[in-house]
């Protein structure tokens, strides 16, 4: 072991005696970094457009069972940009491809086939993504991979979107399908059996893909039928809260009223009380193996598709008695907020399977979350016929004024105190923060004044029941 014993030695992290070689004085363009570098001589490719014939087989070679290329000034994805540029500046394309599923493994009512199937396709996806990302590097393009899924951005959960990407309208200005009323990608051949990938690219390309001319959606309310929360309406309407409860029950909100459950156990006789062994076992088996989805049937049962499509024009009949009743009949647990829709639902519809009822996982930590989330949480049945407008006035750290308005069992959120409002509420942000998440007692925040009401409390009541937690 050598010690280093003068000054010029500790720069150069090279003893004496050892044959130094000082780096200290040797001019940037001398130093064998920089001389190999230029001898290769090999320029980032960012001038001209890529060719999108052999952009499209380099992708096919890799792995996609289908690709599409979209701008970065497309129109459609305006609302996309900011983030797309946040992750990678030099985004001037991007490619959208998906891989499709194993159809059988995701229709089967036993939810570890299907998880099964979910975790591989998503794991080939990054795959695939990281080896299409890898040979544009080796060509001297730059391009960046965001994850299908996870991981994702955990710092930013509740406060802002946690993914990278939002690969849906990327796949749709691509070409490669139209979101179904049951709010998946439902490609023109594969069906919705697909998961979504996206490469951000530092170059153009010579030819950008076209959204479809048509929604491979048939409109069958299949989807409607299969939900167990009721998240899908024939109409359209889409119960984001109700979806999110039950199907990831077991990813991220969802496990946190986990550990929240097992830190207000008692003993063990406590926690068993109100968690089932079976229950424990799942959660184990999600934090060991992959997250794992409760439902997904709105997917099982979509005939949509080319090669999907052939069972359903056959019989109708029995493609519902093969695909979608089983799901069905399934006595399983549902998990649903007190209150809310989906309780109401599955009480209705699905009297043989067992509710459960959990603490709503959707709390919000910004302003600008709970103004964003309020649509995704509104349950419109609980709200029934109620007709009202209501003024925010939020003061403290985050300042901001909206009004959400409620009406025929819709609820819009607008910037801005607009109209004349039925209750106006005037309240610290921080606080009312708390107070949605449990932390902070209304009453003893009204006594306080940081919150404050002017008109009549009957109002926001009524509000609170379009909110359950």
């Amino acid at each position: 072991m050598h010690t280093i014993t003068n000054k010029t030695a500790l720069v150069t992290g090279v003893s004496s005696g050892i044959g130094r070689i000082d780096f200290v004085n040797t001019p940037l363009k001398k130093h064998p970094t920089v001389e190999a570098y230029r001898r290769k001589a090999v320029p980032e490719k960012t001038c001209e457009p890529l060719d999108a014939a052999w952009l499209r087989q380099l992708c096919l070679d890799a792995g996609a069972d289908d690709v599409g290329f979209v701008e970065i000034d497309r129109p459609a994805l305006a609302e996309e940009r900011p983030h797309i540029q946040r992750a990678f500046p030099h985004t001037r394309s991007l490619i959208s491809f998906v891989l499709r599923m194993n159809r059988e493994d995701v229709r089967s009512p036993a939810r570890s086939v299907a998880n099964s199937e979910f975790h591989h396709t998503g794991d080939e996806v990054n795959d695939v993504a990281r080896r299409i990302t890898a040979a544009l590097e080796r060509a001297g393009i730059r391009a960046l991979n965001p994850p299908m899924g996870f991981p994702m951005e955990a710092d930013r959960w509740m406060t802002e979107r946690m993914w990278v990407v939002a690969h849906k309208p990327i796949a749709v200005a691509a070409g490669l399908g139209h979101m179904g009323i049951h709010r998946n990608v439902i490609h023109p051949r594969f069906g919705n059996f697909i998961l979504l990938g996206t490469i951000l690219v530092g170059a153009e390309i010579s030819t950008s893909s076209q959204e479809l001319d048509y929604n491979p959606c048939l409109e069958c309310k299949l989807c409607v039928a299969a939900c167990p929360v009721g998240a899908i309406s024939a109409d359209g309407a889409f119960n984001f809260s109700a979806c999110y409860t039950h199907n990831y029950r077991e990813f991220m909100g969802g496990f946190a009223d986990w550990v929240e459950t097992v830190a207000d156990s008692r003993d063990g006789k406590d926690y068993r009380r109100r968690v089932k062994d079976s229950e424990t076992v799942s959660t184990w088996q999600s934090l060991a193996f992959g997250a794992n989805y409760k439902a997904a049937y709105c997917m099982a049962v979509c005939p949509a598709g080319e090669d999907v499509i052939g069972p359903y024009l056959a019989s109708k009949k029995d493609f519902l008695d093969d695909v979608m009743r089983p799901l069905q009949a399934k006595r399983e647990p549902v998990y649903v907020v007190r209150g809310s829709d989906a309780e109401a639902h599955v009480q209705k519809r699905f009297p043989h399977k067992t509710v459960r009822h959990v603490r709503g996982s959707l709390r919000p930590r910004s302003i600008a979350s709970l103004l964003f989330g309020m649509p995704l949480s509104f349950q419109r049945r609980a709200a029934g016929k109620l007709e009202a407008t209501y003024h925010f006035i939020f003061t403290g750290k985050e300042p901001a004024e909206a009004t959400v308005t409620i009406r025929e069992g819709k609820l819009t959120v607008e910037n801005g105190l607009l109209g004349k409002a039925n209750i106006k509420v005037v309240a610290d942000s921080e606080t009312w923060l708390g107070f949605l998440a449990g932390e902070r007692n209304l009453v003893w925040a009204l006594l306080t004044r940081r919150v404050r009401l002017q008109g009549n409390p009957k109002w926001l009541l009524a509000f609170k029941r379009c909110f359950p937690s």
